[in-house]
């Protein structure tokens, strides 16, 4: 048997897990179980580690996979909600406060398993609130760093289409000069190379 977060893979040796609560809120501690051989009378409790004393916050047995347990619990505002479906033994905290605040042990015995025991451990860290952060400065700079980007990127812009428009314009001005120079040999005008006439020499 195995004792596991929901949605996680099975706890393994490391730092416990670690959750942030507000006052007044609701919490679900998660907790399942799971078995290759089954389970036969699984003692499973919750613990809550008070300044290094453990004390329950609830216990039962479990006769058998799919039994609804009953639950003896020992704590104020908690909920067991498991009820064991799918080997789920989760509980809720209600209308948490600072004094909730510590680590919960989730502990499970099966004596299928020679009563192996199997726990895993949750963290909850109690807030009084979720302070804003200032972030005037930040949107600051960035709206700078934008300003200046687009600006570079305008700048850029307008130096290639003067560019072009320049090629253009040169490209229009070595036509005109070109087709000044034009040959005008079929016109037979004055300065094409049409044959001209030997002048006769006088006798």
């Amino acid at each position: 048997m195995e004792v596991r977060w929901i949605g996680v893979e099975p706890v393994r040796l490391g730092p416990p897990h670690t959750t942030c609560g507000l006052v007044f809120s609701l919490l679900l501690v998660p907790c399942t179980y799971a078995s290759c051989i089954g389970i036969e009378n699984l003692y499973f409790n919750w613990q809550f580690n008070d300044n290094g004393t453990m004390q329950k916050v609830c216990e039962s047995v479990i006769p058998s996979e799919g039994v609804v347990p009953d639950v003896t619990i020992f704590r104020e505002r908690v909920e067991f909600v498991g009820k064991n479906h799918h080997n789920n033994v989760s509980i809720l905290l209600l209308n948490i406060t600072f004094e909730d605040g510590g680590q919960y042990t989730c502990f499970g015995r099966n004596p299928k398993e020679h009563h192996k025991n199997h726990s895993a451990i949750f963290n909850l860290i109690v807030v009084d609130e979720l302070r804003e952060v200032d972030n005037t400065l930040t949107i600051i700079i960035a709206s700078a760093v934008g300003g200046a980007i687009a600006l570079l990127m305008g700048f850029m812009l307008l130096k290639n289409f003067t560019l072009f428009v320049l090629a253009k314009l040169e490209e229009n001005k070595e036509c005109l000069v070109t087709s000044s120079g034009i040959d005008n040999t079929e016109n037979g005008l004055s300065g094409s190379k049409a044959d001209s006439k030997p002048t006769p020499k006088k006798k």
